[in-house]
């Protein structure tokens, strides 16, 4: 995997001035866009697409301090078709226009080229499991509601209180497979995975395929396929997002596993009273790599 992103890196650099294909590299390397992204954004730290949109300004604002050409050629050299839209796109990334940058020389925000390199890791076992599951569904409670990568989500949080009490217990009494008891999920995610970025939340739980859901209930229907079940237990919801991440930095790059399309699910094991500490398992559909 560090190979794959360092020549993701590579194809980025070669083609600054258009889109990258990242579908095609994928392919060639024996992964698929949807693994290559998701790891790119858990390691970098960014979306693709933001490492791209940085990179391609890190480059337009040297030539235009260097004075090659004028404006409208450079932005068009650099993949943008009028001058607004490469404004735009440059006093995002700088704080200033480029016309500004050109007079005073900056102020300039630099993206230096990525490189991933190996570093030991794994001092701690991730305990994990690997579970072959038919097709089931997931229903309950949903709403689209914005990525937030560390600390409390509050949209979640207010989805959740947003529901009776007695609501939660019918939803756990409905419950008739693996994973057990009320669930957290998540589902049609951007695999770039941007903070920020719009995904489906749902508060449920899961059902054999064949079970009718009351209609009342949102249901995402899932396929057969293999799961890896990652078990965390500590601070709650640090010690879960922890292992998340753990998940791309050290599980993934060090088993034949790769993720494929599909929800990622969190069930709560055991809490404290005050939701301060908690054991969970975090469900991510994998495919072999």
């Amino acid at each position: 995997m560090i190979s794959a992103l360092n020549q993701l890196v590579d194809l980025v650099e070669e083609h600054l001035d258009e889109e990258p294909d990242v579908h095609g590299l994928a392919s060639a390397l024996g992964t698929t866009e949807y693994h290559l992204r998701r790891m790119f954004s858990s390691l970098a730290g960014m979306p693709l697409s933001e490492y791209v949109r940085r990179r391609r300004m890190t480059v337009a604002a040297a030539a235009v301090v260097r004075g090659e050409g004028d404006l409208l050629s450079i932005a068009v050299r650099h993949g943008y078709g009028s001058s607004e839209a490469f404004g735009r796109a440059f006093r995002a990334v700088h704080g200033a226009g480029p016309g500004d940058v050109r007079r005073d020389g900056g102020p300039l925000r630099t993206q230096p080229q990525l490189r991933f390199r190996l570093t030991v890791e794994g001092s701690t076992p991730m305990d994990t499991r690997l579970v072959d599951r038919p097709a089931f569904r997931l229903a309950g409670h949903a709403a689209r509601v914005p990525l937030i990568h560390q600390g409390v989500n509050p949209h979640i949080q207010e989805h959740i209180a947003a529901l009776p009490q007695e609501e939660h217990l019918r939803l756990k009494a409905l419950g008739d497979t693996e994973p057990g008891g009320l669930l957290q999920v998540c589902d049609d995610l951007d695999p770039d995975g941007a903070e920020g970025s719009e995904l489906t939340y749902l508060h449920g739980i899961a059902l054999v395929r064949d079970t009718p859901a009351p209609d009342d209930l949102d249901v995402i229907e899932v396929p057969a396929g293999r799961w890896a079940v990652f078990r965390t237990s500590g601070p709650h919801p640090q010690a879960l997002q922890e292992t998340w991440a753990a998940t791309a930095t050290e599980w993934f790059p060090s088993n034949p596993w790769r993720l494929r399309p599909g929800p990622s699910i969190v069930t709560i094991l055991e809490r404290a009273d005050d939701f301060g500490t908690a054991t969970c398992e975090l469900w991510l559909p994998v495919e072999p790599a």
